[in-house]
């Protein structure tokens, strides 16, 4: 790429980046209230997208060969139980990937 390819390419990702972030304090003025749908979408969104990507990452999982799920199942427990615990989502989050790294590398 030339730097001029390269200087409109960064542009552009700026201008995306800009547009998606400041675009719903445009749409949606604290003078006039939230739709229902997107109030809906804020408070159903954040479960289906975790749902998908626990799908998502159990998707190769086995039971029948390797490890047999082993230190994933570990790893959804300890993630949880971290939850309930502390209800900090980034905790959780590194204590269930800590959990999960520290077994396939150390133990299956």
């Amino acid at each position: 790429m030339t730097i001029s390819q390269q200087l409109i390419t960064i542009g552009m990702c700026v201008l995306g980046t800009m547009l998606t972030r400041f675009l719903p304090f445009l749409i949606f003025s604290e003078k006039r209230p939230t739709p229902k749908y997107v109030q809906y979408l804020g408070k159903a969104l954040p479960g289906a997208i975790f749902g998908m990507l626990v799908v998502y990452c159990l998707k190769n999982v086995s039971l029948f060969s390797g490890s047999h799920g082993i230190p994933e199942a570990i790893a959804i427990a300890v993630t949880t139980g971290i939850h309930f615990w502390k209800r900090q989502m980034l905790l959780s989050i590194a204590g269930g990937t800590l959990c999960y790294m520290f077994l396939v590398q150390t133990i299956f």
